[in-house]
């Protein structure tokens, strides 16, 4: 079957005179792909471009797909997502994935954006130091997570490992989800794109959903965003997700 037009126009804005060699080599499956995910996935719930492209980027530096992520990266940028936007997607992996796996990306986000002509390095996005990033990451963590659940998780630490629950704090919430580039919101979504796409996250990922909800964005717009995530990450790791979407904002029939 061909590509159908609709699909082949949302490719095309992505990709501008762009000709795949798989479309090709395997037209079948290409053309059952683009016209799922660039197609009918789409017209489920309401998402901005641009949130669509970062946070299918996060996804993917989860999943290891870095020559797919060098490739959308290309596409984000030429729709609007800043150079600095781009690297903060990058810079928010790194408390949930490990820097072992987000240094490629680093490396590849460097490369497409020096081949763009942006000089490197952008203008820093810290908005803590030292002195204040434990302060100013508990006070995140408490707005993102709730006061009652962040003092419950200090008070109920081991002695032994109390030193994690500071980590997150200082590092996790005060080195990276208080940094300028993103909003909060967004940064949000991105956690729970890369949480859903880890897989055998579950306790993060309804934790995350919880978080979203704080902050802003509701069960329609982690709706929208888990559709537009699932041609890339698969059905096991989607329907996880959505069972954990279910569970801590379930539709409005269902409560």
């Amino acid at each position: 079957m061909a590509i159908n037009e609709r699909a082949k126009a949302n490719h095309d804005e992505l990709f501008p005179g762009h000709v795949s060699t798989l479309a090709i080599t395997d037209p079948d499956l290409i053309e059952v792909f683009d016209d799922f995910a660039f197609d009918e996935v789409l017209q489920h719930g309401e998402l901005d471009t641009r949130v669509r492209l970062i946070t299918q980027l996060a996804s993917m530096i989860a999943t290891g797909s870095l020559a797919e992520f060098r490739a959308m990266l290309g596409a984000a940028l030429t729709v609007g997502v800043t150079p600095v936007e781009a690297k903060e997607v990058v810079y928010q992996a790194v408390p949930y994935v490990g820097l072992a796996r987000v240094f490629d990306f680093l490396h590849a986000t460097n490369d497409v954006l020096t081949d763009r002509g942006i000089e490197l390095p952008l203008p820093g996005q810290s908005t803590t130091t030292p002195e204040t990033r434990f302060e100013k990451g508990l006070a995140l963590q408490k707005r993102i997570v709730r006061d009652d659940r962040v003092d419950a998780m200090y008070a109920a630490a081991p002695a032994d490992s109390a030193h994690f629950q500071r980590f997150l704090s200082d590092d996790c919430f005060g080195d990276y989800v208080t940094r300028d580039g993103i909003d909060l919101p967004t940064r949000e979504l991105l956690t729970f794109s890369m949480l859903a796409a880890l897989g055998d996250a579950d306790p993060q990922v309804k934790g995350h959903v919880a978080a979203n909800l704080r902050v802003g964005s509701d069960r329609a717009v982690l709706l929208a965003v888990l559709t537009r995530l699932l041609p890339f990450i698969g059905y096991p790791r989607t329907l996880n997700a959505l069972a954990a979407i279910d569970e801590i904002a379930p539709a409005e029939a269902d409560r």
